[in-house]
């Protein structure tokens, strides 16, 4: 997810028109801030990603999942 805002230890993340908001405490201080991308897990962010990162991993997840009909 990518990084809207950061109030305190909590960041509000957008993907793909869902946002969720994700704790930072798992992170040393500054390291995320607005317009990075974070891979989220029960609720906390767990990793800073780079944008190539951030697509690389989202076109996995498409190909996990996707379906033939």
């Amino acid at each position: 997810m990518q990084v809207l805002e950061i109030d305190g230890y909590v960041a509000r993340c957008a993907a793909r028109g869902v946002e969720r908001k994700a704790s930072l405490m798992l992170l040393p201080e500054g390291e995320v801030v607005p317009g990075d991308f974070v891979m989220i897990q029960l609720g906390r962010v767990v990793q800073k990603l780079g944008a190539e990162e951030a697509r690389a991993a989202w076109a996995l997840y498409d190909e996990m999942f996707a379906t033939d009909a």
